[in-house]
């Protein structure tokens, strides 16, 4: 046998239709005020649907409210919804709308879906706003207004020249921002990368100034020498100045020694560099080279023989074991040649 659980579970006259396949949507509040169940539930100010049940979540921190919506009114997967009041005393209705970024209403709100707080919210209540009014009246944040006002006169007195140019100076200063706009996004953006970078070798980092701590004590342990060091680095530095200073006269006059000496070299020219190649071939110059041909070296004589008279014979002289044997020259240009050839 059902009970009855009072008056809001009755349906109201002249309430909205909900057609035959209505679809219930379930909307988390932080605060839903005095919503009550059969409140109606609007798309673009036309009531589509009504409250079904109110309920605390298990935390306690928000508030289910569960509304049936005609099943012929389309919406997208991420609906917002609003606690919305039909008059200044009027009573409490939730609103349905689409998201108003673009790209945002995409898919379709379908039977059981959640809406989540992230996308609900309520107006402020004439009670809020009548006790934030009451404040800032009563001793509140017009007396404030009143001490930030005359303090700001009694700075600005006397002082208007030195604000005009420091307004002067921050218009500048903020053109010079805008007009580099780009390269501050630029730089922005390259030390995000940079961070980014940083962020995915952070063991890298750590090896690296953990393995630095023994380098920095050695050289903590060698301070002095180091020390020592700079002061002998120092010392040598004076006496290569003092050395320099005093040979730079005997190293001026060593220049202008050796200046007849250029002027010679720049005035042989070409003839030192030829005289050195014949130098180097000598006895045979580059020139003479192209008249040797084959592995043959001729060698041409002129005999000039006169008969001196009968003399008494002469015993033949004995061959020479390593003379070598004398070559026939071959005729040039079909003339025979006098002489002997060697190979």
């Amino acid at each position: 046998m059902g009970g009855f659980d009072g008056l809001y579970n009755l349906p109201l006259p002249g309430g909205a239709d909900l057609g035959d396949r209505p679809y219930r949507v379930t909307a988390q509040f932080r605060d839903v005020l005095d919503l009550v169940p059969q409140a109606a539930v609007k798309v673009n100010d036309v009531t589509v649907g009504k409250v079904e049940r109110i309920q605390l979540t298990e935390d306690g921190r928000t508030a289910d409210v569960t509304v049936a919506v005609n099943g012929d009114v389309k919406l997208p997967a991420s609906a917002l919804a609003r606690l919305r009041q039909s008059s200044l005393l009027g009573e409490k209705y939730v609103e349905l709308a689409k998201p108003k970024e673009p790209g945002a209403d995409t898919g379709t709100l379908v039977d059981g879906a959640v809406i989540p707080v992230g996308r609900t919210n309520r107006n402020p209540e004439v009670e809020e706003v009548f006790g934030a009014l009451s404040l800032l009246l009563n001793g509140g944040g017009v007396q404030q207004l009143r001490d930030i006002s005359r303090e700001l006169a009694a700075a600005f007195e006397g002082n208007e020249t030195q604000l005009k140019s420091l307004l002067s100076t921050m218009d500048k200063f903020v053109t010079q921002l805008d007009q580099n706009k780009d390269s501050l996004t630029k730089a922005l953006d390259g030390m995000n990368r940079l961070n980014t970078v940083l962020a995915g070798r952070t063991g890298q980092i750590d090896k690296a100034i953990t393995d630095l701590g023994p380098g920095l004590q050695v050289f903590h342990e060698q301070r002095e020498s180091m020390v020592a060091m700079l002061a002998a680095l120092d010392k040598m530095g004076k006496v290569a100045v003092e050395t320099v200073q005093r040979s730079k006269d005997d190293f001026v006059a060593d220049l202008k020694a050796l200046q007849p000496i250029l002027h010679r070299l720049v005035e042989a020219g070409q003839n030192l560099p030829q005289s050195l190649e014949i130098l180097f071939t000598y006895p045979f110059p580059d020139a003479a080279l192209n008249a040797i041909k084959g592995d043959y070296l001729n060698t041409y004589l002129t005999l000039h023989v006169q008969n001196p008279g009968p003399e008494a014979p002469k015993a033949a002289p004995k061959p020479d074991k390593a003379a070598k044997p004398v070559l026939p020259l071959p005729p040039v240009d079909g003339v025979p040649v006098i002489g002997t050839g060697t190979r």
